[in-house]
């Protein structure tokens, strides 16, 4: 029996849980089409929710967490993935109730598998990770509808999370003007140094009048908090300003007016990275090995050992975790 080292959850009652590493069969994996050698993984907020047992993302245990997955093929019974090919996997049902990136092998479906583009690393793709991939997924979605870096500032809420670090490097990569709105001011510096023009304070996009409509401030919007940060923010749009709606980490509730949409011609666009499909996946992840490539990724990334994952979990969950985290599988 080959076995393998795994950070599982377990139930051990009623809204309790216990987090540890374990030695695991390979064996115990899904029957799928292909065993991947993890080599990198990273920590999105689904993966701490995961981790803590939360029932809308994982309801069987025990579970191995991570929505991330970078390695080798080391089996496959698929034609167009061959033994020794670098790839990615993320989203679709990993790390929710198939066991995920947070082990050292894990077994999915062929149709999960994107190759590694040749001018990415394995550690590279998952710096991006599900974060970077629905960053740039928010950045596609403003442009095919006219927000173009000309157009005017760009918010970003949430900025010093995974998915809205990446958001403001890769706008500032590709010129637009940004403005990242935090509720970390001592993180100033941070942001500045990855593509911020400039910093809010959370509080100005938290309005709490209950108008109608707000001063016209922004051609653009990358949303990663919801609740009343987003309402602000529709409400706070330009003519013609597009929003990206990527996020729930204040709240999943919207209470809003029709007043954004038929006044202004505000859009509201969601980004669901987690279903879409396969070519589309590839696709991404080529622009941002190429054209949307990011320089200076080493100042957003930390990497960390499976033994150093419970406590960054635990830093996520308090919100005092920023930027993003890359687990090194086998690194001890």
């Amino acid at each position: 029996m080959t076995t393998y080292r795994a950070y599982v959850v377990r139930k051990t009652g009623k809204n309790e849980f216990t987090r540890s590493i374990e030695n695991r069969a390979i064996e115990s994996l899904p029957e799928n089409d292909i065993l991947v050698r993890v080599q990198f993984s990273s920590l999105n907020y689904k993966d701490a929710l995961s981790a803590t047992g939360n029932p809308g993302v994982t309801r069987h245990f025990p579970h191995t967490p991570g929505i991330d997955a970078a390695g080798v093929v080391k089996e496959s019974a698929s034609p167009g993935i061959k033994p020794g090919s670098k790839v990615i996997v993320h989203g679709y049902d990993l790390g929710m109730e198939t066991d995920g990136g947070f082990g050292q092998y894990i077994r999915v479906p062929a149709d999960w598998v994107v190759h590694l583009p040749e001018e990415m690393s394995l550690k590279t793709s998952m710096t991006y990770g599900t974060a970077g991939f629905t960053a740039a997924m928010a950045i596609e979605k403003m442009a095919e509808l006219g927000v173009h870096p000309d157009s005017g500032d760009i918010l970003v809420t949430g900025a010093t999370g995974g998915v809205g670090s990446l958001a403001i490097a890769l706008l500032g990569k590709l010129g637009y003007r940004v403005i990242a709105a935090t509720g970390k001011p001592e993180q100033r510096e941070y942001l500045q140094s990855i593509g911020a023009s400039d910093i809010i304070s959370r509080e100005e996009t938290d309005d709490q009048t209950g108008k109608a409509l707000l001063s016209r401030r922004w051609a653009g919007a990358i949303d990663t908090v919801g609740g009343n940060t987003l309402s602000t923010v529709l409400r706070s749009m330009d003519f013609s300003g597009v929003v990206a709606s990527c996020g729930n980490a204040r709240s999943g509730d919207l209470n809003l007016n029709v007043y954004p949409f038929i006044l202004r011609g505000v859009n509201l666009r969601g980004v669901d990275s987690g279903n879409c499909d396969i070519k589309y996946r590839q696709r991404i992840w080529n622009k941002l090995a190429a054209e949307w490539s990011i320089p200076h990724l080493d100042t957003i990334v930390k990497e960390i050992t499976l033994e150093e994952l419970d406590e960054t979990i635990d830093l996520m969950l308090n919100g005092k975790h920023t930027g993003r985290t890359v687990i090194n599988l086998w690194k001890d």
